[in-house]
């Protein structure tokens, strides 16, 4: 039984902000399709507040919380004290931690892979940040740029970066 590949996958703005007031600082359908499809079939793993701020488990994955609320129940959604238990149960060759702040932090140290889409704008209110990466360490294996359209008012690139081994 070989160790799963454990995905950190988020969009950051150019500053590295992730959110303001417990959404996403944009509304994006490319990067949320990207991110479906990424993630379709594998276990997902987030805080309590990144699953309060989807407001429900996304459907076709295992949803894995991380809580201290041992009491907190919650429908179509595992709880787990901390991280490390949260992997354990996380069933697949592949694990996605999809945030927020606190848990990508975290993860960061553990993660083989990052799906990260760069949406090329600043935001100034952002008050969750993913964490600084150490360049030297991350290798990028992947690049899709994509332009403003109709739907999506900021440009994007979604990027993989490999950790150097």
């Amino acid at each position: 039984m070989s160790m799963p590949e454990i995905l950190l996958i988020v969009a950051q703005s150019d500053n590295r902000a992730i959110g303001h007031q417990g959404a996403m600082p944009w509304h994006l359908p490319r990067d949320l399709k990207h991110f479906k499809a990424q993630t379709l079939g594998h276990p997902v793993i987030m805080g309590r507040k990144t699953y309060d701020s989807i407001g429900r488990a996304l459907p076709g994955r295992q949803n894995l919380v991380i809580s201290r609320n041992a009491a907190l129940a919650l429908p179509d959604a595992e709880t787990c004290p901390d991280l490390a238990t949260a992997i354990a149960r996380a069933r697949g060759d592949k694990i996605f931690i999809i945030g927020g702040a606190e848990i990508y932090r975290l993860a960061l140290p553990l993660a083989d892979t990052l799906l990260v889409t760069h949406v090329h704008t600043t935001v100034a209110q952002a008050d969750a940040y993913f964490p600084p990466i150490e360049p030297g360490a991350w290798q990028e294996t992947a690049r899709e740029n994509h332009a403003v359209d109709d739907a999506n008012p900021y440009p994007m690139s979604f990027c993989r970066y490999e950790r150097r081994r």
